[in-house]
């Protein structure tokens, strides 16, 4: 495979990094518009599927593929986009973060149960680095111990053990395509927020009550959504599910900094000290080495 080749994978990952380092902004106008967190999400993944309809003949023909894994795909990858941002919007941003960057954790445990994959030394400590910039952006310890104590938090640890399962799930869909590993993402968000738009009742009232200047950031969040779904699963359906858990944690110094630049959030020396290892452990996960123990 040549070094371009060889990029594609981690362009991708940083490139959904980077737009949920974002994405949190869009969300919390959308919510001071009216628009909740639910709603904001239903609508944007199903225009996600209009836009990307065009996938859907590739889709139907690989029919056969589908079973438990990809309906397993489905609704992690489901779970992981909608139960974060509920976690953003309603819960204590930074121990919600640090609940759901835990996620390479379980990335370890889910990539040795499914695929076999066992790091050795120097990838648990490229692991365990990309955790500790993590702890030390995020952890104060008058929060106490990450440990979920509200609705939340479970929501934000959830959400970051279903995103950790969805990447290693797309490794093993291997005879999935990625265009059918995409649309699994956007099919999943929908499925699990339309049901809790509709136990809230009113549902036709509220979409006719959005005004244009939030149909419009839909509409460009839904574009890019579509795109970046399509070039994450790309990334992590080539690359290591280790390697891709500690790429994802660049998400948190894109979040840092965009955080200061859009909402006058100060970084602090926590954030640019947490961001060292973060950004070295993303260098040096290139080099991340793992044993193949299950075949």
């Amino acid at each position: 495979m040549s070094s371009k080749q060889n990029m594609m994978p981690v362009v991708g990952v940083l490139s959904g990094a980077l737009v949920w380092g974002l994405v949190w902004y869009p969300y919390r106008v959308l919510q001071d518009n009216g628009v909740s967190g639910a709603m904001a999400m239903t609508i944007t993944y199903l225009l996600s599927m209009l836009i990307g309809a065009f996938m859907l003949r590739r889709v139907w023909h690989e029919r056969a593929a589908f079973g438990r894994w990809a309906l397993l795909l489905i609704l992690s990858s489901g779970w992981a986009n909608f139960g974060y941002v509920l976690a953003m919007l309603h819960g204590e941003v930074m121990r919600v973060l640090l609940l759901f960057y835990l996620s390479p954790v379980w990335t370890i445990l889910f990539s040795y149960w499914l695929l076999g994959e066992r790091l050795n030394r120097y990838g648990y400590f490229i692991v365990a680095l990309s955790l500790t910039g993590a702890a030390i952006m995020l952890w104060k310890p008058s929060l106490g111990m990450p440990l979920p104590q509200n609705l939340s938090e479970w929501m934000g640890l959830s959400a970051g053990m279903s995103f950790a399962l969805s990447n290693v799930l797309s490794r093993r869909t291997e005879s999935l395509s990625v265009e059918a590993k995409t649309i699994s993402v956007w099919l999943g968000a929908t499925l699990l927020s339309l049901p809790f738009l509709l136990w809230q009742g009113g549902l036709l009232d509220r979409v006719w009550a959005i005004d244009q200047h939030s149909w419009l950031i839909l509409g460009v969040m839904s574009i890019t959504l579509c795109a970046t779904s399509y070039v994450v699963q790309y990334g992590v359906t080539h690359m290591e599910a280790n390697r891709s858990a500690v790429l994802f944690l660049f998400e948190l110094v894109v979040a840092a900094v965009f955080s200061y630049l859009l909402a006058g959030e100060e970084m602090g020396w926590r954030e640019w000290l947490g961001a060292i290892p973060i950004i070295s452990a993303s260098l040096l996960s290139g080099k991340l080495c793992l044993d193949k123990s299950l075949g």
